[in-house]
């Protein structure tokens, strides 16, 4: 009897089950994600058969030990959730009237390119800047941060890093904040991203991931020059003071030449300022350049992650036109290609003109 397999095409007219009820190992937003990938054999069966036979397939690329890790992490966030005082209630639940400007949501509304490039500009290509939250948003999220931190130190427990480098960094996803991010991803960055970038983006982001990182003299030292887990990256400067720590961008790299140096061409600088935002991809190499002065900043960045992109990577052979590396590989071999072919062509001539010679001779 043959085993039923995944359909290479989602079936976007399926409404997902919910398995947040369910003690399984895997997320249910996981498995929602995963559902419309399913065989009509097993769409059709109810959910207990469903999560067994999605969680039997993530087993075979996912370790008993990670599965492990993510329950004491969802654990984790849990008692935070049932404890936490949030400061400004406000900022857990997406209302776009109070959070976003006008100008943004008109812009995401009409949705075209139009549109979007009316309220940004682009300074390099694939990096584009824009303001879309209202003023009082920033003062907010910092006092809400600064409020987490403060309880989880009374309540003795660990801040879970957003990256191995950061030890001030919060991530917002394990306070519930996650409720406002994942719409805001959803309504509002994903349509963007959708115009701008989309080879990566897909039907739609299947997760994301919020924090917010400190970097000064007393908390996070800058992290150099890096490509980030995520697909598409917000970052979104909440406050700065004195001057310097301008971004650094030196060029977009696939796994296969993460290594490989920037040309000049690729180098950009820019200065981010309070109340902007960047939308850029995760493979933009990209650091903060050294300060001349003593400069503090907090950002909030926020990942998107599309996990069907990253699957067809690994099958993807063929040259990477959003690599640098790859775009100048596929240049040089294109003209290889063609020199060739001309060096193939003049000895052609040659021994016709040399045969047309020997016949007079």
């Amino acid at each position: 009897m043959a085993i039923p397999r995944l359909s290479l095409l989602p079936n976007n007219e399926h409404n997902s089950d919910n398995y947040e009820d369910l003690e399984l190992e895997f997320s249910s937003s996981v498995l929602r994600s995963l559902e419309r990938y399913l065989p009509p054999e097993i769409l059709t069966a109810n959910r207990e058969e469903k999560a067994k036979f999605m969680s039997d397939i993530l087993h075979k690329y996912i370790s008993r030990e990670e599965c492990a890790k993510a329950i004491r992490f969802k654990n984790y966030r849990e008692w935070i959730m049932s404890n936490y005082q949030p400061r400004f209630r406000e900022l857990y639940k997406l209302d776009p009237e109070s959070l976003l400007l006008p100008c943004f949501r008109k812009a995401v509304r009409e949705n075209t390119e139009e549109s979007f490039r009316r309220i940004m500009f682009e300074p390099f290509p694939g990096v584009y800047v824009f303001k879309m939250f209202q003023p009082d948003f920033f003062q907010k999220l910092l006092v809400e941060v600064e409020n987490m931190r403060k309880w989880l130190h009374e309540a003795k427990l660990m801040i879970r890093k957003p990256n191995n480098k950061s030890k001030y960094g919060v991530v917002l996803d394990d306070f519930g904040m996650d409720i406002m991010l994942k719409p805001l991803v959803e309504d509002f960055i994903f349509p963007i991203c959708k115009v701008f970038f989309p080879q990566v983006c897909g039907t739609m982001f299947d997760t994301q991931h919020g924090f917010v990182i400190e970097n000064c003299e007393d908390r996070d030292a800058e992290l150099g020059f890096h490509v980030e887990n995520s697909d598409i990256t917000l970052n979104v400067c909440l406050s700065k003071q004195s001057e310097g720590g301008e971004i650094l961008f030196t060029g977009t790299r696939c796994n296969k030449h993460l290594k490989a140096g920037p040309k000049p061409e690729e180098i950009f600088e820019y200065c981010h300022e309070p109340g902007q935002a960047i939308l850029h991809l995760g493979c933009h190499s990209h650091g903060a350049k050294a300060a001349i002065t003593s400069c503090s900043r907090a950002n909030m960045i926020l990942w998107c992650i599309n996990s069907l992109f990253r699957e067809m990577q690994t099958y993807d052979n063929e040259f990477r036109d959003w690599c640098g590396q790859c775009a100048r590989e596929k240049k040089e071999k294109k003209s290889q290609s063609l020199a060739s072919k001309r060096k193939v062509k003049k000895r052609k001539k040659d021994m016709i003109l040399l045969k047309f010679i020997r016949c007079f001779v």
